[in-house]
């Protein structure tokens, strides 16, 4: 019988399961290599913590490493139900404010390594974690695309951590109860990239997709729905979705350095971002909120036959 203790939050409504000390050797080497490990020597637990029956698809996991460079206070591995991360904005705020719980930080600020780079945080001893995120960018601008069933969209292609494509065509009201045709739209988007061979600027799959209106609260700035690769959609803004946004408005002189743009999820959460510019390279803020839901032990029992998870 082995034991795994996680610890459970969401951020603006979408969930992390965070591994904490966990005896998985990783060995060293860099977050990249290290995540690499883990996808080919110990996938099956990131099966077990996010495949049914104990996990779900819309769950994002975390494992905390020990950093390669001393400044930082800790490494950490994004994973979901059907692969890795590059870079979770919800998911390293709630990270941060795991740690809180556990009484590891307290309030202040951190340098948190990940696969794609260093990520400073600001902890407010609460709830509250701000993130400078990893340089993002805009790849392509105004790419249009054949979707069968929708006709002709247009989109940028940004990197924010991740990549996405962000959809500037108006669709479907994003709306709760629009979230099943909201998913069949953007899972046809992602297929039709996929079949026009339209990738990164590493030739990386765009694995989310990014639709937009405008917001319900006059405060805010946008309402946005985000597939991810999983297949299922964000609850919250998405933060590395906010920050490939920041990088178009950024690209568009429609954002000016240090100025808030206030992004509302499909279920009304929201994020605050701005940005500034370091050397040329666009570094976005992004602030929200995150709140623990579970301090648990996953227990895999060896006779288990689906102790590793059903898919994934």
């Amino acid at each position: 019988m082995e034991r795994l203790r996680v610890i459970d939050s969401h951020t603006a409504g979408e969930p992390t399961r965070v591994l904490v000390d966990s005896k998985i050797d990783l060995g060293c080497g860099s977050m990249a290599e290290r995540r690499a490990r883990f996808q080919s020597d110990a996938d099956r637990y990131r099966r077990a913590l996010l495949c049914e029956p104990r996990g779900s698809e819309i769950m994002v996991g975390a494992i905390v490493c020990q950093p390669v460079d001393p400044t930082c206070l800790a490494g950490v591995i994004f994973f979901n139900n059907v692969g890795y991360l590059g870079m979770c904005g919800h998911g390293l705020i709630g990270v941060v404010r795991t740690l809180g719980y556990l009484e590891r930080i307290t309030a202040g600020d951190y340098l948190i390594e990940t696969p794609v780079g260093l990520v400073p945080v600001s902890y407010d001893g609460k709830n509250g974690v701000s993130l400078e995120n990893v340089a993002s960018f805009r790849h392509q601008a105004d790419v249009l695309l054949s979707v069968p069933g929708l006709g002709e969209v247009v989109g940028d292609v940004a990197w924010g951590g991740n990549w996405f494509f962000l959809v500037k065509t108006e669709i479907a009201p994003l709306e709760p109860s629009n979230v099943a045709i909201l998913t069949r739209i953007t899972t046809a988007i992602r297929d039709a990239l996929r079949r026009e061979s339209i990738t990164g600027s590493d030739g990386s799959e765009i694995d989310h997709i990014e639709l937009f209106a405008a917001p319900r609260d006059p405060h805010h700035d946008s309402r946005n729905f985000v597939l991810c690769p999983g297949g299922a959609y964000d609850r919250s803004p998405c933060g590395t979705g906010t920050s490939a946004k920041i990088a178009c408005l950024a690209s568009d002189q429609r954002l000016a350095p240090g100025e808030t743009w206030r992004q509302e999820s499909v279920i009304g959460t929201m994020f605050e971002g701005s940005y500034r510019i370091v050397e040329g390279a666009i570094l976005p803020r992004i602030t929200g909120e995150a709140f623990v839901t579970s301090d648990a032990t996953m227990i895999i029992e060896a006779n288990d036959p689906l102790a590793w998870g059903i898919s994934g």
